[in-house]
């Protein structure tokens, strides 16, 4: 046979990737604890500036960090970590996602504060090596993306939950080129991994009062894997009697987030990686653009937040990276706060935020020099966060 050889190969390979991914889900059976916070002394936080941008937006989102728990890292319960060598430049030289002795310091930590990382992608110079996000959320099992979208003044109050150690960018860099003229790649769906996405969405509609979650898949073609998610989410649904739930195709959903008829209409959205990652992008540009929007990583032990958009190179190689948009870190900073018990200042933050973005907009962040550099937004979102007016001021907005 012509491509009995071929097929073999491509059949090796993909055995391989059972038996890791079977390896992978014994182990998410046995991992059942959660980290309690609260007993930890210190709560380590890590700070990882990452490539770009990076640097610039995560030591402004350091700095609003550092002064929201100035009492806590004073009295040895917090202690802030910046932790170097996530940097592409350093990522090729050891060719790995992530570098071994960096993984070994993020390990050390509880959570992680990390500036966006470098991607490479055909016709960069760069090889083609995994991306940092997607490595890391395997080595610290993040299976929990979440990332809040909110307009008031539209109605809009959405929270997502995107699972994020499976579906299609679990092996995304793990395709075969079965011949010259076929290549294939893989998606995974598990029932273990599935239903602790599904269930941490419930939960959260359950604990915050919010009656509905939308289940988003496209099981009516991806039969196997969406379809997987769909049933199970069907299940979860039974011990939440109290939580209604629906469930739309990815297609139709794009497009009722902005008909302004529907839209409201969304509370809580679960769904798996790819598509979660895609909505979420038109989500936040409809709240003012990706550098608005913050992003949450959660697993049972770790946890890691970050900006959801790219490095930008281009802004530092045009010498305008003082002036990048740093809220999306500092929404980061406010997700994380809230994790780790902080809960009150991390309102205080959320405020500051709302306030200062979609309310008051004294400073105009252009990414330009006839805008407000970073730093000066960093200010600005500390002078509101310590105005005592901030709580009377917010409910003014509403």
């Amino acid at each position: 046979m012509v491509y009995e050889q071929a097929i073999n190969d491509a059949k090796e390979h993909f055995g391989k990737i059972l038996e890791k991914q079977l390896k992978r889900i014994e182990r998410m059976k046995a991992d059942q604890e959660w980290t309690d916070y609260s007993s930890l002394k210190p709560l380590i936080i890590g700070i990882c500036g990452g490539d770009g941008i990076g640097p610039y937006i995560s030591e402004h989102a350091k700095t609003v960090l550092e002064n929201m728990l100035k009492d806590e890292i004073a009295s040895g319960k917090v202690e802030i970590r910046v932790i170097d060598g996530l940097t592409i430049e350093n990522r090729v030289k050891e060719m790995k996602a992530i570098p071994d002795d960096v993984l070994a310091e993020i390990k050390k930590c509880h959570v992680i504060l990390k500036g966006p990382t470098t991607t490479p992608k055909k016709g960069d110079p760069w090889p083609n090596i995994e991306s940092a996000n997607v490595a890391m959320r395997k080595e610290l099992d993040l299976f929990a993306n979440v990332r809040p979208v909110k307009v008031p003044e539209l109605g809009i109050d959405w929270m997502f939950y995107r699972e994020n150690t499976e579906g299609s960018y679990a092996l995304g860099s793990e395709g075969v080129d079965v011949t010259d003229d076929l290549g294939i790649d893989f998606c995974v769906a598990t029932t273990q991994g599935s239903d602790r996405i599904i269930r941490l969405a419930f939960d959260y509609a359950k604990k915050n009062g919010i009656n509905k979650v939308s289940v988003v898949t496209k099981a009516n073609v991806v039969k196997t894997t969406d379809g997987k998610f769909l049933n199970i989410a069907a299940e979860v649904a039974k011990d939440y009697p109290e939580v209604e739930w629906d469930d739309w195709f990815i297609d139709i959903m794009t497009a009722k987030l902005i008909d302004p008829y529907r839209r409201s209409g969304f509370k809580v959205i679960v769904l798996p990686n790819l598509y979660g990652d895609i909505i979420t992008d038109e989500a936040a540009q409809i709240q003012g653009g990706v550098g608005t929007a913050g992003s949450a990583n959660v697993g049972k032990k770790y946890a890691m937040f970050e900006a959801i958009h790219g490095s930008a190179p281009r802004m530092v190689e045009e010498g305008r990276a003082q002036y990048a948009d740093p809220c999306s870190m500092i929404k980061a900073v406010a997700m994380l706060m809230n994790h780790v018990g902080y809960v009150e200042e991390a309102r205080k933050l959320e405020m500051a935020l709302d306030v200062c973005v979609q309310f008051e907009r004294k400073l105009k962040m252009t990414g330009r020099a006839d805008g407000a550099t970073g730093s000066q937004f960093a200010d600005y979102i500390l002078e509101t966060v310590n105005d005592p007016n901030l709580e009377s001021k917010w409910k003014n907005y509403q």
